[in-house]
């Protein structure tokens, strides 16, 4: 018989937490105890790294017996912590079956707050809370006067030899803030003929005396006007306009009225975080305050040059853009960002927001707030997701929460595990170490299955049927995240993001920032850095300026003309310190104000030349530019495009994750560029681990596979990576015995088959057991797997792949939801969906991503062996034969809150095993 090899380390299940690297000399030994100590906490990983859930609240119909049974439910699951969020009720009150909508703030609804945060924190779980309900912030404590602003610009036609202004009618709340007279028409006028005529109570009086003129002109009034958007998804009680985020007062009088009675019902523990969600405020772009604070902060008064910025189309508009729109970025930094988080301080808690959308914050407003947030799967083109890593980088946080899973696999409950897996690992490629799963629905028990859902996200409780492997996928999910916190972030390349350039092209109501740079970060430009072997974050001219360039190595400008010289200054500094610079296109040539300064001119001719490589003609020769100036962290010789990598550097240690973002395999060979010698590949699945060497490491990666590579100056004495099995020992693709679980229906099959192919199950949604025995003549001596083959790729329809989160301009009507970016793993695997095995009595794994294998040999045994496998699908098989939800009543009871997406969707899904089940080995042997 083959000589055994020696077996491979498996990480073992203890919770040690690796505090060895605070020391300044470390000792061989001590690096030794170190990997072992990242070796255990990956695979137990501690509370505070595993995933949390956006616990939403309907209606507001909760009881406690049912919080306390959904509580219990996440900490079996594995989850770390909740945020309470608070939604649009799900169904009219019935007394009869105890189903009633507390209103939002009243005194029940904030007993079962105090109540849930209690036996939460009881049970060891991070409590969050959202300081509002719906989103963004407001409701009925805000009045007109304090609702979202807008600068409303009527353009009224004054004919011929006109000697007065026309008549305007103002809505609610509207005041004039000044009038402007322009030759032309209305949509067709002349900016630089304008002449201010001022506005009531200052000069009004020339309304009615206006030197006539042969030619037609326009009278420009410009309005402090309301975008009078209301709360989206509001609960019962929590209606109202969206606050203005611009306003100290109207965000003081939400704190006081919303956040003060929230904080109170936490009692003496208050929440470790209040969260924010995206700042979607569409159309803010005003507050009456503007005019003195635009005075006070830029040294000249707006009003004169509004038709300006009305118009743009000259240097002197875009002047007069920028200065407007970092005034607003001042103003909600100030007003809405500092003034909560000095509020969360005051309450002992973290303000955790997602600071990005309209108004307009920028990259470095997200230092104001203590718990920088992002989400989106984009990982090849801007996304709000590495904006807040980025900003986590740079500004020295360790911590990036994401909200994940936003629009995982629409419908809902369509998203199973490998959908899971397929995004968790992008958001970790982009940096996120906190996954905040989007989300977990409360269901009141009366409504049965399957039960409440958010009308856009996937479901993650346990009405899902595929959840009982929730345990091993928030396993994996608190693994990486945990690793992923470790030491310090390693990203090579910083891109510098034009904010002055994006302030000089506001407009009304389009000012967010966000919006903007997905059209200058394109997705040619991130997928050539990721493509040539380097990890990239996000900077701005402020962060640079305040805290520099850290650890990167290389700065990428994206075309760009607007630069402060202090910017340059430091970017000097940062090349005379051996770091290197690209442009693309062009070099920066302007002040933010659009002035050509002699300094600017001459540190951007110097930094930037093509002689030097350090100005390229465009992303086509971006590559070769990067090679240039610093070795790649990551080289592969195939999968570019598919395989992506982030790097941890610790004292001793540098850690790499690796994921295979295809729904294809793939082979090539990678080579890791770290200064230590010693290596080793973990498997996340397994949790074994084996030797790696550091450069031509042969890398085979099934579709939607993950790596661990861990690399240190000790060498950990890791056994060599087994070969693939390719010896079967047996075929147990047939004669099984299936027992549905809830009819308790057991049929034979000889050959496996799909569960909707029988009209007896296929509406079937649950659990179904697999079993049957087979024969071992003797146990291998080398490892023996349970291997399922089969699944293939899916095609993505057209234009779906990599598609952009939703954007908004101007102000969108609430009763529509526009589609999302759509998320999925385009795979149709071998097990549909999810499954756990069982060898002679004892649990041997889980199978819920590719490769569909498990090591089995501990529980074989020579002679009758006995196999179940239990396997789960979605809940969607049984939800399609139910008649459709009749939303009429809920409608006029409280309006048209929210749309469930994609309902034509909701129809019977491939269920089962449809692959083939082999036990196969390494070894020669015959099955017996």
């Amino acid at each position: 018989m083959p000589v055994r090899p020696s077996k491979p380390r498996h990480i073992a299940t203890s919770s040690l937490l690796a505090a060895a690297f605070a020391f300044t000399c470390i000792t061989p030994a001590t690096a030794k105890t170190s990997i072992q100590s990242l070796h255990q906490n990956f695979h137990n990983p501690p509370a505070q790294a595993k995933p949390m859930v956006r616990w939403w609240w309907f209606g507001l119909a909760v009881q406690k017996s049912e919080i306390l049974r959904e509580l219990q439910q996440m900490k079996a699951d594995g989850i770390g912590g909740a945020e309470l969020a608070f939604e649009y009720p799900q169904v009219l009150d019935d007394p009869a079956k105890g189903l009633k909508n507390l209103p939002f703030l009243s005194p029940e609804f904030l007993d079962d707050v105090n109540y849930a945060q209690t036996e939460g924190r009881k049970l060891g779980l991070r409590i969050d809370v959202t300081l509002g309900s719906g989103w963004p912030y407001g409701g009925p404590a805000t009045t007109l006067a304090e609702a979202s602003g807008r600068l409303r610009i009527a353009q009224i036609p004054v004919p011929a030899n006109a000697t007065s202004l026309p008549k305007l009618k103002l809505a609610e709340g509207e005041s004039i803030i000044s009038v402007s007279l322009v030759n032309g028409e209305p949509q067709h006028w002349d900016a630089a003929t304008a002449t201010t005529l001022g506005a009531p109570g200052s000069d009004s009086r020339t309304w009615d005396n206006l030197p006539p003129k042969p030619t037609p002109r326009t009278a420009l009034f410009f309005i402090s006007s309301h975008t009078k958007q209301q709360v989206k998804r509001a609960a019962a009680g929590a209606e109202g306009y969206v606050l203005d985020p611009l306003s100290h007062q109207a965000v003081a009088n939400h704190l006081k009225s919303v956040g003060e009675p929230l904080l109170k019902a936490f009692g003496p523990t208050p929440p470790y975080a209040i969260f924010s969600d995206s700042l979607e405020a569409y159309g803010s772009d005003w507050t009456p305050d503007l005019p003195t604070e635009f005075k006070k902060r830029r040294g000249y008064d707006l009003l004169p040059h509004l038709p300006e910025l009305v118009a743009g189309g000259t240097p002197e508009a875009e002047t007069v853009r920028h200065d407007w729109g970092k005034t607003l970025t001042e103003l909600v930094n100030e007003n809405y960002l500092t003034q909560i988080n000095n509020w969360a301080i005051e309450h002992h808690t973290k303000f955790r927001s997602q600071t990005y959308g309209n108004p307009a914050v920028s990259f470095s407003s997200q230092r104001l707030a203590a718990l920088p947030e992002g989400e989106g799967p984009q990982w090849r083109q801007f996304s709000t997701l590495r904006w807040a890593t980025s900003a986590n980088h740079v500004f020295g946080n360790n911590v990036t929460s994401g909200e994940t899973f936003t629009w995982l696999h629409s419908p809902v409950f369509r998203a199973t595990p490998l959908d899971m897996k397929a995004e968790a690992d992008i958001d970790f490629l982009t940096g996120e170490n906190q996954i905040i799963c989007h989300g977990w629905s409360y269901s009141a028990p009366q409504v049965g299955e399957p039960g409440w859902s958010l009308y856009a996200a996937a479901v993650f409780n346990d009405h899902n049927p595929w959840h009982p492997v929730m345990p091993d996928v928030t396993r994996y999910i608190g693994g990486v995240s945990y690793l992923l916190r470790q030491g310090q972030p390693a990203n090579q390349v910083a891109i510098l993001l034009p904010t002055d350039d994006a302030w000089a092209s506001f407009t009304p109501t389009q000012d967010s920032i966000t919006a903007l740079m997905t059209r200058v970060v394109t997705p040619e430009l991130m997928s050539t850095i990721l493509s040539a072997g380097y990890n990239v974050d996000f900077i701005d001219a402020d962060a640079i300026n305040s805290v520099g360039l850290g650890t990167h190595k290389i700065l990428v400008l994206p075309p760009t003309d607007r630069i402060p010289a202090n910017t340059l200054r430091k970017i000097e500094q940062f090349v005379a310190a051996g770091g290197k610079v690209v442009s693309i296109g062009r070099a920066p040539s302007i002040s933010p104000e659009g002035k050509t300064l002699p300094e600017i001119t001459s540190l951007s001719q110097k930094l930037f030349t093509a002689v030097k490589g350090s100005l390229v003609p465009d992303d086509s020769a971006l590559a070769a530019a990067l090679h240039n100036a610093a070795t790649p962290d990551f080289t592969l010789t195939s999968g570019n495009d598919e395989i992506g990598f982030i790097r941890r550097k610790l004292p001793t240690t540098d850690i790499y994750f690796i994921a295979n973002t295809s729904n294809h395999p793939v082979e090539t060979t990678a080579t890791f560029s770290t200064p230590h010698k010693f290596g080793e590949q973990w498997n996340p699945a397994s949790g074994e681990a084996t030797s790696s060497p550091t450069a031509n490491v042969e890398l085979h990666l099934a579709p939607y596979e993950s790596r661990i590579f861990v690399f240190s100056s000790v060498n950990p004495k890791a056994p060599a990576p087994r070969t693939a099995p390719t010896k079967q020992l047996a075929d147990l693709s047939g004669n099984w015995q299936v027992r549905f679980a809830a009819t308790d229906k057991t049929k034979s099959e000889a050959k496996l088959t799909d569960w909707i192919a029988s009209p007896d199950t296929i509406h079937y949604s649950g659990e179904a057991v697999y079993t049957r025995d087979f024969n071992l003549g003797s146990v291998s001596t080398t490892p023996t797997y349970l291997q399922i083959d089969g699944g293939s790729p899916v095609t993505p329809p057209a234009g779906v792949l990599n598609r952009p989160a939703p954007l908004h301009n101007g102000i969108p009507d609430p009763r529509v939801t526009r589609t999302g970016p759509g998320m999925r793993a385009w795979f149709e695997p071998p097990v549909r969906e999810a499954a756990i095995v069982f060898i002679n009595g004892r649990q041997a794994g889980y199978l819920w991503h590719p490769p569909y294998r498990l090591d089995v040999s501990p529980f074989l045994k020579s002679g009758q062996n006995h196999i179940e496998i239990h396997v789960y699908n979605t809940a969607l098989n049984a939800w399609s034969a139910q008649p459709p939800h009749d939303y009429k009543p809920l409608i006029a009871k409280y309006g048209d809150r929210f749309q469930m997406q994609d309902l034509n969707k909701v129809v019977p899904t491939s269920s089962g095993i449809l692959g083939t089940i082999k036990l196969v080995t390494n070894e020669s042997q015959e099955q017996k």
